[in-house]
Formats: structure tokens, C-alpha cells, sequence
């Protein structure tokens, strides 16, 4: 989708007889791009923001004879981009966690349902023991039927333990015990599961808070299902406004063709994105590199 986008805009450049890019032309070109946009998922809102961003970079430029005019274009609308693609502070997430004197490192995942958090844990559950560092889960998704059988299988596969209660037990108490186990034993990472929320319980929600001003994680991480499409967006906020969501993984993306959750998401939240989950398996968890999802989206 974003070819076409480079390829409208190039086929417009080449048309440029004048020795300077017009606002009245580039205007014209990106009205021609919006319902593209918006059809690729991305946000109304970043659409606006990105051809702001794109005109800043065009109109007045100056078109010499010579001039690789597709290039230019190119550099435009891929600068505007990547810089959406990358708000505020990066998170080195090792560097943070070895860095940190009074372990453990503490990350509470929030999300909807059918987002793919439990798998997404497990999968950094192994990314960290890989880069050797110990883990342990706090099951505290004590609402789902099911939930806690499914994060201990995955756990008993990665190779880390799960602290647990009952069902309905309250899911800040699992919390705090995982991370007094993980304080006793000297373990460098607790992940904390929690139930998934939808707009229409806010009970979970309010357990969610709790569970964050309880265990006061270093980070709160919004898991999130890219093809999902613009109701990403309204999801993020959601928690965003509740807890302050601090950084992303984005789940699914081997299925995305599209690209526009990844560009609107960051944007929308101020919160960088961490991880990709590209796949089915444990080690199908990618650390976020926007050059990569440059290649990505505008080979799509």
C-alpha cells in the first residue's frame, strides 16, 4: 500500500515543471492518498499529522534539472514515518533490567481479549532467558476460566516458574507474591499476566489499577492485536488513560499486510514499540526496529 503511496507521489514529482515544489500541488497529491491511508488502518488523526509532516518536507523544494525527483519523495514521506514510528525515549529493556540495583525488574502486560498477551509473555519469558536472565509469571489473571492452566503450560515450556492462587482470588495479592518470591530468590524479572479487558468491564479495569499501584512496575506494557485495525487505537487510549502505558508489543504481525496499526499506535499514545510478534512460535518475538518495519511497510 505504501508503494503506492511513493508511487503517486513520484509520478506527481516527475510532473513538476517549475523549480519549486508548490503547496497547491502537493496538497492536491496527498488528498488523492488519504482514503488509502485510512483503508490500511491508520488512524484519521496520524493520516492528518503524516501529511503535515510530508508537506513540511516537499513544498519549497527546490526541483533542480537533474534532480532524482521519485528519491525525494521517497526521503519525505519515509522520514515522516519513521519519525511517527518513533516517539519519546527508546527502551533498551535489557540494558534497564541489569542496570536496576534493587531487583526484581517488574512488567505488567495489559491488553484486550484475544490479543495474544499470555503467548506474548512466554515468548519474552524465552527472549530473556535467552540473554540470560532469570524469570518468573504471576498468574494474575484470576477471572478467565482456563487462564491460569494456560500460562503454566506455556511457563513449563519455556522453562520458568508461575506463581499462582485461586480463581477469584484478588490478582494484586498474586502479583505481590511473585515479586516476594522473586526478591527472596534473587530472580531478575517478574511478568505479570493479567485478565483481559473489554470497554465494558470496568471492574477488571479497576483491578488492573490496583494491580499496577500495588506492584508499582518499572514498566506497563499494552499488548496489542495488529489486525485489529483502528480499534487498536480506542484500546490503547483506554488503558493509557488508566494506568500510562509505557511501551507496545504488537501481536500478529506476520498477518498485517497493512502496517497502519504499527504507524498510528506509537503516535497515538506516545509510547514506543518494544516487540513484534511475527509468528506462532517461542522464538517469534522480534525487538522493535523501525528500519525493519520501514522495509516491511513499503515492500507491502
Amino acid at each position: 500500500m505504501f508503494g503506492k503511496l511513493k508511487e503517486k507521489l513520484g509520478s506527481f514529482v516527475d510532473k513538476v515543471a517549475q523549480t519549486e515544489i508548490s503547496e497547491k500541488d502537493v496538497n492536491r497529491a496527498l488528498d488523492d492518498l488519504e482514503i488509502e491511508l485510512l483503508e490500511a488502518d491508520v488512524a484519521f488523526d496520524v493520516v492528518e499529522e503524516l501529511k503535515e509532516r510530508i508537506r513540511e518536507k516537499l513544498i519549497g523544494q527546490k526541483v533542480k534539472i537533474g534532480t532524482d525527483k521519485r528519491k525525494l519523495v521517497e526521503e519525505a514521506v519515509e522520514e515522516a514515518i519513521l519519525e511517527i514510528l518513533t516517539p519519546g525515549r527508546g527502551i533498551d529493556l535489557l540494558e534497564e533490567i541489569r542496570s536496576k540495583e534493587d531487583k526484581p525488574y517488574v512488567i505488567a502486560f495489559v491488553g484486550f481479549n484475544g490479543s495474544g498477551k499470555t503467548t506474548t509473555i512466554a515468548k519474552l519469558a524465552h527472549w530473556l532467558k535467552k540473554n540470560g536472565l532469570s524469570v518468573v509469571i504471576a498468574a494474575s489473571d484470576t477471572f478467565r476460566a482456563g487462564a491460569i492452566e494456560q500460562v503454566e503450560e506455556h511457563a513449563k515450556r519455556v522453562g520458568v516458574k508461575v506463581i499462582k492462587h485461586q480463581y477469584k482470588s484478588d490478582p494484586a495479592a498474586v502479583a505481590y507474591d511473585a515479586i516476594e518470591h522473586a526478591k527472596a530468590r534473587g530472580i531478575d524479572v517478574v511478568l505479570i499476566d493479567t485478565a483481559g479487558r473489554n470497554e465494558l468491564n470496568r471492574n477488571l479495569m479497576d483491578e488492573m489499577k490496583k494491580i499496577v499501584r500495588v506492584t508499582k512496575p518499572d514498566l506497563v506494557v499494552f499488548v496489542g492485536d495488529a489486525l485489529a485495525g483502528n480499534a487498536i487505537i480506542e484500546q490503547a487510549r483506554q488503558f493509557n488513560e488508566a494506568v500510562k502505558i509505557d511501551s507496545v508489543i504488537l501481536t500478529k504481525l506476520d498477518a498485517d499486510a497493512r502496517g497502519g496499526a504499527a504507524i498510528s499506535i506509537s503516535h497515538e499514545i506516545n509510547a514506543p514499540i518494544l516487540f513484534v510478534g511475527v509468528g506462532q512460535g517461542y522464538d517469534d518475538l522480534r525487538p522493535f526496529d523501525e528500519k525493519w518495519m520501514m522495509e516491511r511497510i513499503f515492500g507491502a
